[in-house]
């Protein structure tokens, strides 16, 4: 954690740390681990620098596709009841949020909206699969060396 601390202190991000014994601290995070993570990646290990090529290669290619083509829908409030009743804003991709935002500047807007221009949903998905299939093999080959 000392790496990481000194990172965060250098860039002005404030640092917190779980509590032991509290698992609802990092609740956001292991949501997105679960949706993200193990659902493109898995459960199983990797070891070796190929499997870390090739998983910094699908992580790239997975922020591409889900910030700009994977609608999300936000949490506006919850209903005091004996129901809990919740209301959600209109589903949207995180880039058009960020566009709607008005927090860029113009040069950023216009690098994103080159970014996106420039995309295909359709070839990511297919990037995604091919590199799904890579570590799958490289499970495999672990598993088969006795790893």
């Amino acid at each position: 954690n000392t790496h990481l601390q000194r990172y965060c202190e250098q860039w002005g991000i404030t640092f917190t740390r779980g509590r032991a014994g509290r698992k609802n601290d990092s609740c956001y995070v292991e949501q997105k681990n679960y949706s993200l993570v193990r659902r493109y990646v898995g459960y199983g290990r990797y070891a070796g620098e190929e499997a870390l090529v090739v998983l910094a290669e699908l992580y790239g290619v997975l922020r591409l596709y889900w910030n700009f083509f994977q609608p999300v829908m936000q949490l506006e409030r919850k209903g005091p009841s004996a129901q809990v009743r919740k209301w959600h804003d209109e589903a949207c991709t995180p880039y058009r949020r960020l566009l709607r935002s008005g927090v860029l500047s113009a040069e950023a807007e216009e690098r994103l909206r080159v970014e996106y221009e420039g995309l295909n949903p359709m070839a990511l998905h297919r990037q995604i699969v091919a590199l799904q299939e890579r570590l799958d093999g490289l499970l495999c080959r672990e598993k088969d060396a006795g790893g």
